[in-house]
This record gives C-alpha cells, structure tokens and sequence, in this order.
C-alpha cells in the first residue's frame, strides 16, 4: 500500500512540474510570437490525446496562455499609443502649431479676460 501512495505522489509531483514547465515555456513562446488561440487550444489538445497532462489542467493552463497574451498585446497597444502622442506632440511643437490644451488654456484665460472687461465696464457706468 505504501508503495502506491508514493508512487501516486510522484506521479502528481512530475505532472505538476510537467505542468508546470509547459506552462513556462508556453509564456515565453507566446512573447516571441504571437500564438492564435486555436494554435494553442491545438498544441495543448496534442499534450492531452498523448496523456502528457489532464483535461482539467489543459484547460486551465490554455486560459493563462490567453490571458496573458490579451494582457500583452494591451500593454503593446497602450505603449505604441503612447509614442504615437509623443511624437505627434513633437512633430506639432516643431511646427509651431498649439496642442488641444494650449489652445483649451489660452481660451480660459480669454473667458476670465473678458468677464474682468466686463465687470470693469459695468463698474465704471455706475
């Protein structure tokens, strides 16, 4: 009986560094090029028509894949957005063009102006 026990234990504890390990190199792969989700749903399917790792944990281990990936190419999208303002920022600097908010600050300090000409007309006609 104590034999099964630990052969069961380690049968978990190599699954999971099984897991574990595809888990990783998954995520790097997945940094150097862009998986489609039906590449990885195909690839991880592969690992478990061969036994390599359970249904469950295939699962789980596709959805991080995905996850993860969504997260990446949104951190992408936010940082080539980013650049893309700096440098039209610095193209419209360049030419001497105002931004949005220049031209919005200058049209508040015209509204202020105006309301001061204005209390100051009503003050002189009293």
């Amino acid at each position: 009986m104590t034999n099964q026990a630990e052969i069961s234990e380690e049968t978990a504890e190599a699954g999971n560094a099984l897991l574990s390990g595809l888990r990783r190199v998954l995520m790097a792969g997945v940094g150097a090029v862009a998986l489609t989700q039906e590449q990885i749903e195909d690839f991880v399917g592969k690992l478990v028509e061969r036994g390599e790792i359970a249904d469950g944990d295939a699962r789980k281990l596709v959805g991080d894949v995905i996850e993860r990936r969504k997260r990446m190419l949104q951190d992408g999208g936010k940082r080539a957005e980013e650049s893309m303002d700096r440098r039209i920022e610095g193209l419209l600097t360049r030419m001497n063009i105002p931004t949005k908010s220049e031209i919005e600050t200058l049209s508040e300090k015209i509204s202020v102006l105006s309301r001061k000409v204005d209390e100051l007309k009503d003050w002189d006609g009293q």
